[in-house]
């Protein structure tokens, strides 16, 4: 049942950078950041407060849960910039970089030992995202700094968030976090609302919204009844999921150099998957941006 939920969640997550994409056309990202959130805020307070009463917003560390808050909310927003221009597939393979990433910053900032094997992995992921962002020169530019700039943000998100689950319950963090980037975004909406949304645009914006909360909700059900060290291989799955409705929506299809760039990032991070594993050093598994 552990690994249905996360591979349901996966797929949740794949129709969310879809449904960005798509709606990207039409209205600012930020717009959408902005309905992601509230729409997440809402749903979780709806639904938990009712069960769990004052416990829900309970917290010993209130300065890390807004820390928390707004460096998920800085990987949303660079994560619906950057599938701007970036197809689906790529996208998730370049994002599924972050564990490797993860062991970087552990080694360097934390003085994790980190085995020779280990950093082979690091390096292989690394060599595979080169080919995902550059393999033609096509995104060559400032954009190709907002998914780099996502995944170290995204990999600070997830050794605070591996700190932070010794003693925060999950339910406390998810709830902080869907308020923290719904009044952080709202501080900003005045700046880039343009117009209503259209009907379509407006369902598009209920489907970001409505996907991003049942998949973290699929996420926090799957880890709450299997281990990380057996879930965390089948996280892969989401580019499967990415490639498939990029392929379904956009006509898209990898080409040779993305196609092996995305092998070696999978290969690479379930081999690292495999040896944390091994050695039961498995960090828990964040909610998806």
């Amino acid at each position: 049942m552990g690994v249905a939920f996360l591979v349901s969640a996966m797929a949740c997550f794949a129709v969310l950078d879809t449904a960005v994409k798509v709606a990207g056309a039409y209205i600012s990202v930020l717009v959408a950041v902005w309905f992601r959130y509230v729409f997440q805020a809402v749903a979780v307070t709806a639904v938990m407060l009712p069960v769990r009463g004052r416990s829900l917003w309970r917290t010993t560390h209130p300065r890390f849960q807004l820390l928390r808050g707004l460096l998920l909310l800085a990987v949303s927003a660079l994560s619906f910039v950057s599938v701007q221009f970036m197809p689906l597939g790529e996208f998730t393979a370049f994002v599924m970089t972050t564990p490797l990433v993860v062991t970087l910053l552990a080694a360097t900032f934390l003085g994790e030992r980190v085995s020779p094997l280990r950093w082979v992995l690091v390096a292989g992921g690394f060599v595979g995202a080169l080919l995902v962002v550059q393999p033609g020169g096509a995104t060559i530019g400032w954009t190709t700094l907002l998914p780099v700039a996502m995944v170290l943000t995204y990999a600070g998100f997830q050794i605070l968030t591996s700190r932070m689950a010794r003693t925060e319950d999950p339910m406390t963090m998810h709830f902080y976090t869907g308020w923290v980037g719904a009044l952080m975004a709202s501080a900003v909406l005045p700046f880039v609302w343009q117009a209503m949304p259209g009907a379509r645009t407006f369902a598009l914006l209920c489907l970001v919204g409505l996907m991003g909360t049942v998949g973290h909700f699929l996420l926090i059900l799957a880890f709450a009844r299997t281990s990380a060290s057996t879930l965390t291989p089948f996280v892969y799955t989401q580019i499967g999921f990415a490639m498939f409705c990029g392929w379904l929506v956009f006509d898209h299809v990898p080409g040779p150099l993305e196609s092996l760039g995305i092998t070696l990032i999978v290969a690479c991070g379930v081999a690292a998957s495999w040896l944390t594993a091994r050695r039961g050093q498995g960090l828990p598994q964040p909610p998806q941006p």
